[in-house]
């Protein structure tokens, strides 16, 4: 998913941000991200245009983000917002090699139940994941939700063989992440609490 932006006037003085939109597989994070399109001074960014290769792996995720920050702070010198959708939680984001030059960040993650994650999941790919992989979704699932309240909820997940040019050492000892629930939600009304997140924030 990509879509355009007009660029913000000098005379705004924004403070631009890069907007980390995370979660597992069927959380919903396109389909809610649509509705962030039309706001003014944003760009919404899926992960995976950059294209996802066979055997994509930790090391692959973590340079592919270093890709996506660089990207932000063009767009970033536009003034200019960028909302990334993605699977990367906001410790790989603040680890990251360009983070400490972003003006802003804020991050969220989008959650649902296993049980709706699992109809969501048979219903886009159907009879393509094993049980073992079903469960596979919903532990990553699972430690999203533990990293988004905790740095140190296992973060071996992040750090053990991860790309060389990581900087771990940037997690402050707590963080803010916003969680929001898809579960009994219709698409529309998971894409209204998106957009409610993101206007919450004090962009001046």
């Amino acid at each position: 998913m990509r879509t355009t932006a007009t660029k913000t006037t000098p005379h705004r003085k924004l403070r631009i941000m890069l907007w980390s939109v995370a979660g597992s597989s069927c959380s919903g994070k396109t389909t809610a991200a649509r509705a962030c399109a039309e706001l003014p001074g944003v760009v919404v960014h899926d992960f995976d245009e950059i294209g996802v290769p066979d055997g994509a792996d930790l090391v692959w995720r973590q340079r592919s983000l270093e890709t996506w920050l660089r990207r932000a702070l063009s767009c970033q010198a536009d003034g200019v917002d960028v909302i990334l959708l993605s699977q990367s939680p906001i410790g790989e984001v603040l680890a990251a090699p360009s983070a400490p030059l972003l003006n802003g960040l804020a991050a969220c993650l989008l959650d649902v139940a296993d049980d709706e994650r699992l109809r969501r999941l048979d219903r886009r790919d159907p009879g393509k994941w094993s049980p073992g992989q079903r469960q596979a979704f919903l532990n990553w699932a699972a430690w999203h939700r533990g990293h988004a309240a905790d740095p140190g909820h296992h973060p071996e997940v992040l750090t053990r063989g991860a790309w060389p040019e990581m900087v771990w050492s940037r997690w402050p000892p707590s963080w803010s992440v916003t969680t929001i629930d898809t579960t009994g939600r219709t698409p529309a009304e998971s894409a209204a609490a998106l957009r409610t997140w993101i206007q919450s924030h004090d962009r001046h």
